[in-house]
């Protein structure tokens, strides 16, 4: 009952069977997560599908962070499940009627499309590699092959038009994969702060911002440790990008804010007081003034200066930090927010989060980090700016 007690004075009341929060922070990093999964597949995509050469440079390195981040994903939710072993009930014993139950499925048909679209993208240096290496990484890379060597002309143009299907289907799966959460928050009338038909939207375009972002740093950082420079062509048109979908992804939110306003359901003065007061700090300073207008007023001071060389990427790496602090923000808000809000509309309650355990946020630090171990080791194996010339004719 403490957090019962926890109401602030201008609040009416909450029922006893609301002073729990039942989603935590780990509800909070599945949604982000899910976010760089569609944002990186889309920078991918943008070379892959539209043939925009300036994103070249980032473009298989978009893939492995992509299939890194998926990999991750359900380890949330498993984590939350109070019988983890029973995930798989779903997929056993489908229901198609629940969002949650067809979720197994479209996660599962994307990350065999993630793994399929890596292995052809990097075919060629896994050949290579199986050939010219010795001791058990040469082992490693000949069972990755799968038994062809074939690197001829027609093998190659095959494996192009492979790379372009799995891509273009694999646009609608990213951004269905995480429109798919927005759905399932927008369709729970029980909350006032959740319930509204522009969830999907607003969540896919946050992240594809947060998938943006996150590869300006990836690819900034790589480059430093690598020392080599910046593809500055490359930089530029993702900060174009990011400036473009940042512009989106505010409007929408305020579209969504301003109707929730405009409706005036049941329980809005209670959702007006929270926000004008316990949410001050995460919602106005945190998320909007410090992670959105801060980054978007820097991107559009170097957009309209044409700032250029070690000035562009050090404005765009802390725009790209601050975007994703704010996706951050923006998923605590409304997953920890929304739930704050009594369903009664009449009180709130206040969520503690742990500082260890199971659902704490020390285990969700480790799960923010380990997607970028894993890419550091998929890109000590698979190195995505390496150009493989292709001599091999024929199969073996």
């Amino acid at each position: 009952m403490e957090a019962l007690f926890d109401a602030a004075p201008f609040v009416g009341y909450v029922y006893p069977n609301e002073t729990v929060i039942p989603w935590t922070v780990m509800i909070v990093i599945y949604p982000y997560l899910t976010g760089l999964v569609a944002g990186a597949f889309t920078m991918s995509s943008l070379y892959q599908v539209f043939g925009m050469q300036r994103f070249k440079p980032v473009a298989h390195l978009s893939l492995l962070t992509s299939l890194c981040c998926m990999l991750v994903v359900p380890l949330p939710l498993l984590l939350h499940l109070g019988h983890p072993e029973r995930a798989a009930n779903p997929m056993i014993t489908p229901h198609t009627t629940s969002a949650f139950a067809v979720f197994g499925f479209a996660a599962g048909f994307y990350v065999i499309l993630l793994i399929l679209e890596n292995w052809f993208v990097f075919r060629p240096y896994i050949i290579q590699q199986a050939q010219q290496r010795k001791g058990p990484s040469r082992w490693l890379f000949k069972i990755l092959t799968l038994g062809s060597y074939d690197l001829s002309e027609e093998a190659m143009a095959y494996d192009k038009k492979w790379i372009l299907a799995l891509a273009i289907t694999g646009i609608p799966g990213a951004h269905g994969l995480h429109g798919y959460v927005g759905f399932v928050f927008g369709s729970l009338k029980s909350r006032e702060w959740w319930s509204s038909d522009l969830m999907p939207p607003i969540f896919l375009f946050s992240a594809i911002i947060s998938g943006i972002a996150l590869l300006v740093v990836i690819y900034v950082v790589s480059c430093r440790l690598r020392k080599v420079a910046v593809d500055m062509d490359c930089l530029k048109g993702m900060s174009y990008a990011l400036w473009g979908f940042m512009m989106f992804a505010l409007l929408l939110e305020a579209v969504e804010f301003g109707s929730l306003v405009y409706r005036g359901r049941e329980g809005i003065e209670t959702i007006m007081q929270y926000v004008s007061g316990p949410l001050v700090v995460p919602f106005w300073t945190m998320q909007i003034c410090i992670g959105s207008l801060i980054p978007l007023s820097l991107l559009t001071y170097m957009a309209w200066a044409g700032t250029r060389g070690t000035a562009l990427y050090n404005g765009l790496v802390v725009s790209a930090l601050l975007v994703l602090f704010s996706v951050l923000m923006m998923r605590w808000n409304v997953v920890i927010g929304g739930q704050e809000i009594a369903k009664t509309g009449k009180g709130l309650v206040t969520y503690h989060a742990e500082i260890f355990g199971r659902e704490s946020m020390t285990t969700a630090a480790c799960l923010l980090v380990l997607p970028f171990l894993l890419l550091w080791g998929a890109v000590k194996l698979f190195p995505p700016w390496m150009e493989v010339e292709v001599h091999a004719p024929g199969a073996h």
